[in-house]
């Protein structure tokens, strides 16, 4: 096997130290929150490594630590940023509570996904004795310093540092932090063993005092324990690269001397919705929320194989059910040919080339996407089924998707199994009208009919396809038409994204349709992947009142993406975007309409904005803004045509509501606050769920997209005589 090597630049053959034997270590997850399945790729990375090298014949020893709570920041808890461990920790779980709880999550998620158990499963904290050693004799061989009870790597004394990353020189100062330690000698020098502060959960003593040890040394330490002192292959995502793996690398050739890994191997991000993942912005997938929404983990294991591992990943739900069907289709195979009597040759020269066929896909540098496409052209080649049926079975030795144990569990009560050989009396009497009824009866039972070359054959249907049997769901904006061209219908048009929170979504909804005895209007809501009951609350509403739709997406989109379904959808003469914080108290659309029937007003909602210079923005109470806010947000329909629509690249409510005033005023429109609007703003539960560096950190990225944008538009400001 031939491997992309960090360190080489180059693609390496995989040359065991050991003959026949290879020692591989995976850095593995930190157990304070469930693993993203951005994570989770990278480890499929490593298991398909393992598999690949197993298949052929190589023992392999695997690694992979369990970084626990010696790590936890202290500081990060104080100011409540990780809610989760806080909350935790204020109902009496201990830390190591905690660390197991996600532990075992982990290694539920990995087996969901069939990854290969590790041969050790090393945990941090059971394994400071062995990190104080190296720091030691890190301190002996004059490669770390120590100052008031820390202990400093000296990357000075290490002239190969930043080798493996290719930050070099001036380049290393980029991985140092703003706020840099007073006690170093070198900015680019990182902690060993850090003197534990006042009040400080975890800590353990030291020749240096009670302190806990630094984030590269336990990788050090649990590696070098298990494996030697030599590695063959060290895995783990690009985002590993710089600062750890190279002060891993840098702190194990230091105290140990010459070469610490042979290969390193680096997988590339995951991006969702082709942006970086976070929780913040809802798309941090977690493989329960996968399931959540009906989809098999292994489908996600089957995404990951159709792009090469050194490349980045584009996650969407789109691509997502569609490997699904590619997994389902692979079963149907296995499914199929396994009904089928008889023996075929399985060892003759066609057989031989397709096999080692597979494997030079394997061994070119993990080329999985080929070697699946390797796998259909197989089971679609003219080799006897038996044979492609055996072949299968053994590629999947490699690509892990369990095939046969999924066939195998497709057990069906009798009166599908009558069914299913009705079916197949009825189709051999070609009465296929009837048989088609047959199939179809045995749909609300939840299973399907399926037709193979050995008869008809019956199998439960998926989480998927039971789910999307209730109502069609949509994985963007560009999936749902639009009604632009269309006629002006009702009056008004509420529009409104609904994220969970379902009794905020029923105040919103309800304060806003006993309107509809003034006026003609319309709810449109967009169900953005809400997994709380809201979804059914508001398909029977809808049910109820027709004046109610809903469209619902099957993951969180991005604000201003679900905005804009609701403006393409909506068909009110004005548009009323509204929060689900907001509630109605008497009748706010005729004021709304009598400000918007001025031509010259472009936008008008109760809460406004102004500034004088762009940068900081006060809310008004009534007359000219410069920007209305998005608990109520209203124009006229015919206008989104002139403005467009909004920018899709705005993932976060925050602030957006600046970016789309500003698309108003730069066509010359006004904008106007009503503060008289009976209208009440309760509880913004997005904004309260989030730590107060999350708000910061998201609400400045959209604003520095927008300053991009509208930073030199000055005369747009009402201070400034514009708009």
């Amino acid at each position: 096997m031939r491997l992309s090597n960090t360190l080489s630049r180059s693609v390496d053959p995989v040359q065991p130290l050991e003959p026949g034997v290879v020692r591989m270590y995976s850095c593995g997850p930190t157990v304070y929150r469930h693993a993203h399945i951005g994570n989770l790729r990278t480890y499929l990375m490593a298991d398909w490594i393992r598999r690949g090298l197993e298949a052929q014949g190589l023992s392999v020893v695997h690694v992979k630590n369990i970084t626990d709570v010696g790590h936890m920041r202290q500081e990060m808890l104080e100011r409540g940023e990780d809610k989760v461990i806080a909350s935790a920790l204020a109902e009496g779980k201990t830390p190591r509570e905690i660390a197991d709880f996600y532990t075992e999550a982990f290694h539920a998620d990995e087996a969901r996904l069939g990854i290969l158990p590790a041969t050790h499963f090393p945990r941090a904290t059971d394994h400071v004795e062995e990190m104080v050693s190296i720091t030691e004799r890190l301190l002996e061989r004059g490669y770390a310093y120590e100052v008031d009870g820390n202990v400093y790597f000296s990357v000075s004394r290490f002239p190969d540092y930043g080798r493996l990353s290719g930050n070099v020189g001036g380049d290393l100062l980029e991985g140092v932090r703003a706020e840099a330690d007073p006690l170093k000698r070198d900015p680019r020098d990182f902690t060993l063993w850090k003197a534990a502060e006042p009040g400080r959960l975890l800590f353990w003593p030291s020749p240096w005092g009670d302190g806990f040890p630094g984030w590269h040394i336990e990788c050090s330490a649990m590696s070098t324990k298990y494996l030697g002192e030599r590695l063959d292959i060290h895995t783990g995502g690009v985002d590993n690269v710089f600062p750890h793996h190279e002060g891993e690398r840098a702190q194990s050739e230091g105290a140990f001397g010459g070469p610490f890994v042979r290969t390193w191997v680096h997988g590339q991000h995951l991006l969702a919705d082709g942006v970086k993942m976070s929780k913040s912005s809802a798309n941090d997938y977690t493989l329960e929320e996968l399931e959540s929404r009906g989809f098999d983990p292994m489908a996600f294991r089957y995404l990951c194989l159709t792009v090469r591992y050194r490349s980045r990943l584009n996650f969407t739900f789109s691509a997502l059910r569609a490997a699904q069907r590619g997994l389902q289709r692979l079963r149907n195979r296995v499914w199929e040919w396994s009904a089928l009597t008889g023996v075929a040759g399985v060892d003759g020269a066609d057989v031989e080339h397709w096999r080692q066929t597979f494997l030079e896909r394997v061994n070119d540098d993990l080329d999985m996407p080929g070697a699946l496409s390797l796998t259909w052209a197989m089971t679609r080649s003219d080799l006897p089924d038996r044979a492609k049926l055996a072949l299968l079975l053994e590629f999947d030795g490699i690509l892990g998707l369990g095939l046969a144990g999924s066939v195998e569990s497709w057990r069906v009560p009798e009166r599908i199994s009558e069914a299913q050989a009705r079916r197949s009396e009825l189709r051999a009497r070609l009465d296929y009208p009837e048989a088609d009824a047959v199939r179809r009866s045995v749909g609300d039972d939840g299973y399907i009919l399926e037709d193979a070359a050995a008869g008809t054959r019956a199998r439960p249907k998926s989480e998927l396809e039971r789910r999307r049997e209730r109502w069609p769901e949509v994985s963007s904006s560009r999936e749902v038409s639009s009604l632009l061209d269309e006629p002006d219908g009702p009056e008004f048009s509420v529009g409104i994204v609904a994220c969970n929170y379902l009794g905020d979504v029923q105040r919103c909804i309800d304060s806003v349709l006993p309107l509809g005895d003034r006026h003609s209007l319309e709810i449109v809501v967009v169900d953005n992947g809400s997994t709380d009951g809201t979804s059914a609350w508001l398909e029977e509403k809808a049910g109820e009142d027709p004046r109610v739709r809903v469209i619902h997406a099957d993951h969180v989109l991005g604000e201003a993406a679900a905005k804009n379904i609701l403006l393409k959808q909506s068909l009110g003469a004005y548009v009323v975007l509204m929060d689900t914080s907001v509630e109605a108290t008497e009748d706010f659309l005729s004021p709304l309409a009598a400000a918007l029937a001025d031509a010259s007003v472009g936008a008008a909602g109760p809460w406004g904005l102004r500034t004088s210079d762009l940068r900081h923005f006060e809310e008004i109470d009534e007359g000219r803004a410069d920007a209305i806010q998005a608990y109520c947000f209203a124009f006229r329909r015919a206008l989104v045509q002139d403005v467009e629509l909004m920018r899709e690249s705005f993932r976060f409510y925050r602030n957006l509501d600046l970016e789309y005033s500003f698309c108003f005023l730069e066509k010359g429109y006004r904008l106007m606050a009503l503060s008289s609007l009976p209208l009440q703003r309760h509880e913004h539960r997005v904004w309260t769920s989030l730590s107060e560096e999350e708000r910061e950190e998201l609400s400045m990225v959209n604003f520095r997209r927008f300053l991009r944008r509208w930073g030199h538009r000055q005369e747009l400001l009402v201070s400034a005589g514009g708009g």
